[in-house]
């Protein structure tokens, strides 16, 4: 039945191109032509992240717009929490999703390392890894101390300034023994397990070793000091609670080191694994059921539970399915919820994709559904159509990529890109001038924060471009993170389908629009 319901879609997307031709409307004409350029995607997106970059820049920095910021960061307490991401639109460093950050950009790295390559992009990406992953290994002071937070988010929202003139507090948060947050350490351990595996094979081994070595702390700090770290927080709280980034850090730990002790770890605790049909900063149960699966189709049979779950989140989200529990909006974006919905759907392709990528190679069959079964390639080349939307191919002709084509937000909810560069404008511009002057004016933003993502249109495929509208037009580090993998894989669909392919084969990749 899906795939019915996909041929019919497409040969109406065939009668509905050869209608308007070439030039008859803007949004029509994104909708019919061939893919976006990937290459061009997949440079931006990491490009965005020295954007977001804290501390002092190095000489190569490409984001010029961008200044010196936060250099006397975690001097209060005689630490060095310089440099790592501001989050988002603001000036505030949360270690929590920057380690998941840095975890998605290292996972990308990983799977589709040869791809980031033949795009000439795989030093770049090393770079955006290694700058977040240092403020990691900075941050983890001792066995038992991980510092979570730089800056007071209240004071910071408060105020409109660019990271270069930011005077609010610069208050830290840290995690202990006493005061403990596993979902927090958890996080941190997954993120430089993985950062590990990009690095391992560099001659200069000490780096990689500094991670593992940490990667391992930390997870023994976030197992055998168990606490909430929404009872710690003051801001990107954990609600799905602490065993999923377990679980997670345990699977990255199994991956870099081959250490039975976190096989045991992922079997013996796999009755925490449950059906989920989101993966983000904060459930990353879909993330530890995607890295026990490739484990179980490679012969660890144990861990048969984490593929059922993980079929269960694919059947959640494929159109058509029968167990759909995540909706597409009627230009066929997945669409979890009315707050920078991005995160959901750039997350959601890139597991989509690796699933696929490790289905082909195991020679498995597709995802058994209650209404259907999806093949790898159908699997694939969903997710392939959700980049898609997000470069554009929506019916708004809008690229949610900011500077990729010639229409994408011009007005983003973000504090540097929102005032002039101290590169033009020098002089200090405070906290109550950047919101009487610059936040509310309907002027695009001077500074082009080129690969940034946006939190994405609403529930109808609408997009307001409006500054105030941070649930909206507010960019975020994992959103861009993870759709740097799901980009390349993207690209690798591109490469392997050809367009003299039947009907029936290249109907699922645009059954959405």
């Amino acid at each position: 039945m899906a795939v019915k319901v996909w041929v019919v879609t497409m040969v109406l997307l065939y009668r509905f191109c050869a209608g308007f031709g070439a030039g008859g409307d803007h949004a029509a004409d994104v909708l019919c032509l061939g893919s976006p350029d990937y290459n061009d995607a997949l440079a931006k997106a990491i490009l965005f992240f020295e954007g977001q970059r804290s501390g002092r820049l190095p000489a190569n920095q490409r984001a010029r717009w961008r200044g010196n910021s936060a250099l006397t960061d975690g001097r209060q307490e005689n630490v060095n929490l310089t440099g790592g991401y501001y989050d988002a639109g603001d000036n505030v460093k949360f270690g929590f999703p920057m380690a998941f950050t840095v975890t998605l950009l290292s996972w990308s790295a990983i799977e589709y390392r040869g791809d980031v390559a033949a795009a000439g992009q795989l030093g770049n990406l090393r770079a955006a890894i290694q700058w977040g992953a240092d403020f990691l290994l900075r941050a983890h002071t001792s066995p038992t101390t991980l510092y979570t937070q730089v800056g007071d988010g209240n004071a910071d929202h408060e105020c409109w300034e660019r990271p270069e003139d930011m005077d609010t507090p610069r208050t830290l948060y840290k995690i202990t023994a006493d005061t403990p947050g596993s979902e927090a350490a958890g996080e941190a351990a997954a993120a430089l397990a993985a950062a590990y595996l990009v690095f391992k094979d560099d001659s200069d081994k000490s780096f990689a070793s500094r991670l593992l070595t940490a990667s391992k702390s930390l997870f023994e700090f976030a197992n055998n000091y168990r606490g909430s770290f929404q009872s710690s927080c003051p801001f990107y709280c954990s609600y799905s609670g602490f065993q999923d980034e377990l679980l997670w850090s345990s699977a990255w730990l199994y991956r870099a080191t081959k250490d039975a002790k976190y096989l045991d770890f992922l079997s013996d605790n796999q009755g925490s694994s449950n059906p989920v049909n989101e993966f983000s900063w904060d459930n990353k149960q879909a993330g530890a059921q995607m890295l026990a699966t490739q484990e179980y189709l490679g012969g660890k049979v144990e861990l048969a539970r984490y593929r059922a779950n993980l079929d269960s989140f694919v059947c959640a989200l494929m159109p058509n399915s029968g167990n759909v529990q995540i909706q597409t909006t009627p230009g066929g974006l997945l669409f979890t919820r009315d707050s920078v919905n991005m995160q959901y759907t750039t997350t959601a392709a890139l597991i989509l994709s690796i699933y696929s990528k490790a289905l082909k190679s195991s020679g498995s069959d597709g995802v058994r559904c209650s209404a259907a079964i999806f093949s790898q390639d159908q699997i694939a080349s969903f997710a392939a159509s959700q980049v898609d939307y997000i470069l554009g191919k929506n019916p708004m002709g809008m690229s949610y990529m900011v500077g990729f084509s010639d229409m994408f937000p011009r007005r983003i909810h973000h504090r540097g890109s929102s005032i002039p560069s101290i590169k033009v404008l020098s002089r200090t511009v405070p906290c109550k001038e950047g919101f009487s002057s610059w936040l509310p004016t309907s002027e695009p933003n001077p500074n082009v924060h080129v690969g940034a993502i946006v939190g994405g249109p609403d529930g109808n495929d609408q997009f307001s471009d409006s500054r105030g509208d941070s649930s909206h037009s507010e960019p975020a580090t994992y959103i861009n993170a993870a759709f740097v993998g799901a980009c390349a894989a993207a690209m690798r669909q591109k490469q392997s389908v050809k367009l003299e392919e039947p009907v029936n084969d290249l109907a699922p990749t645009l059954s959405s629009y």
